[in-house]
């Protein structure tokens, strides 16, 4: 299998479907396209007519948008247990997932996934404290519910982990306070060896994208790369 994704530092949706296949030890090909430089919507459109990030490409197959992605990596390895087993805890993952995909504008707008940055602050008001508080919530419920199961939403690691991750590097990035447990919970996440693995492959690419971050070029660069090691 191939997965098509984008620049690390940015691109959420590839985070998602990459996250679950190496936590759950599905072998695959990473092709990485460089976004919003001259011709990749045509690079990105000889996998996916879509013309965007991530696809998954299995020999004539070829599954886009990350929770299609998701739902076709977890009904061919059925054994990883990508959903919960019970079915109330599956519709109520698929619904915390359907959830991120559709919601939370104003975090997304105004904190965008930059996973080398360092802005305690910025992006932040209070529609975006909504959707914090929105997260939060759900993070917390979900924990003391599936507590005596393991250290993820729902017990062992299922998609909603991974449709999450990039929330949990975005408050990271920008420096949210987070009740107790939530805390705990996106910092389990933030170092599990697969989102530190994603984490180093951001600061590899040594790659900025000035439309998505006009502010950078007025940062300093010295202090910015030192705050990240």
């Amino acid at each position: 299998m191939k997965l098509v994704i984008g620049n690390k530092n940015y691109s959420s949706w590839s985070l998602r479907p990459w996250l679950l296949a190496k936590q759950a030890g599905i072998p695959f090909e990473e092709i990485r396209v460089r976004l919003f430089v001259e011709g990749f919507s045509t690079e990105i459109r000889r996998y996916s007519p879509a013309g965007r990030v991530p696809v998954l490409v299995d020999g004539d197959m070829t599954v886009w948008d990350s929770l299609a992605i998701c739902e076709t990596l977890a009904e061919r390895f059925p054994r990883a247990q990508l959903w919960p087993a019970d079915p109330k805890a599956r519709a109520h993952a698929r619904s915390v997932c359907a959830e991120m995909h559709s919601s939370f504008g104003n975090l997304r707008s105004n904190m965008p996934m930059n996973v080398t940055a360092v802005l305690p602050g910025m992006g932040w008001n209070v529609a975006v404290q909504r959707d914090i508080d929105r997260i939060a919530q759900m993070w917390t419920e979900l924990r003391q519910k599936y507590a005596s199961e393991g250290p993820f939403l729902f017990g062992h690691f299922t998609v909603a982990d991974a449709f999450y991750a990039p929330v949990v590097s975005r408050f990271a990035t920008y420096g949210v306070r987070l009740p107790e447990a939530a805390k705990a919970y996106a910092d389990h996440i933030l170092n599990l060896p697969a989102m530190q693995e994603w984490i180093d492959g951001a600061r590899a690419e040594n790659d900025f994208i000035a439309d998505d971050e006009p502010y950078r070029t007025a940062l300093d660069e010295e202090t910015l790369v030192a705050a990240n090691q």
